[in-house]
């Protein structure tokens, strides 16, 4: 497994920080919100020259939310573009539609649509798409990995486990998700959570043995990224989740 770290950050100075000090403790990679990156997207250049060989390292994943509407589908090519400039490997997409209202048939449509343009991702950029699943997004329950794996082409549509979205969306058996779906999990998501906040690993109520059990049987060999989205103070947090992950493996 490889080991990342992603957080939001308020501030430069933050930026500074996350983007410096992740590989002091242990993690091979970040996974950037929007807002760490956006500014790039139409220079990508600029990214490049500013982190130079630690570039595709900070890079490593971009997080995106978004619709799939014509902006959105146009946002998403342009993604793919600055992800291969940078050397990311992988767009992780949250797909920013409430499930309310929506019907399986709306959900196979989503998935048709993300395996062609994880299609174009790979064929043209050499970039993976990765579908993030969330709470109240259009993959939320159990039955909807089911509904959309089915109508997917899981060649060029992978899937980014969280495991406290999962719970929030009521979906316990986290490790049963890891099995059942293990021939497309890419990205796994490890987050922490209390009464529907989030919080650093190892604070919440989820019980990670069952989790990280599921992840050896399966000889998951992806990227492990602790997802840190309590509050808590940037350096802290990082330390915490990495020490929490390491004695668990």
């Amino acid at each position: 497994m490889k080991f990342a770290f992603s957080k939001p950050t308020d501030n430069e100075a933050e930026h500074q920080q996350l983007f410096t000090s992740f590989r002091a403790q242990g993690y091979e990679g970040l996974q950037l919100k929007y807002g760490q990156y956006s500014e790039y997207l139409h220079q990508p250049e600029r990214f490049s020259e500013r982190w130079g060989t630690e570039a595709s390292a900070i890079a490593s994943g971009l997080i995106a939310g978004g619709t799939l509407d014509e902006a959105g589908i146009e946002t998403l090519r342009r993604l793919f573009h600055f992800a291969d400039i940078i050397g990311s490997e992988r767009v992780i997409f949250c797909h920013a539609q409430s499930r309310q209202g929506l019907s399986s048939s709306n959900i196979a449509g989503f998935a048709r649509l993300l395996s062609d343009l994880g299609r174009e991702a790979q064929e043209l950029y050499g970039i993976t798409l990765s579908l993030h699943h969330h709470y109240n997004q259009p993959v939320m329950y159990r039955e909807d990995f089911a509904v959309f794996f089915d109508a997917a082409d899981d060649r060029f549509i992978k899937l980014t486990i969280d495991t406290a979205h999962l719970v929030k969306s009521g979906v316990m058996d986290i490790a049963g998700i890891i099995r059942d779906y293990r021939h497309v999990i890419d990205n796994m998501h490890i987050k922490d959570i209390t009464d529907g906040s989030f919080k650093v690993l190892g604070q919440g109520n989820i019980d990670f043995v069952p989790v990280f059990a599921a992840l050896h049987e399966i000889g998951y060999e992806g990227w492990l990224c602790a997802d840190e989205e309590s509050g808590s103070d940037l350096l802290t947090a990082m330390e915490t989740c990495a020490q929490f992950i390491k004695q668990r493996l």
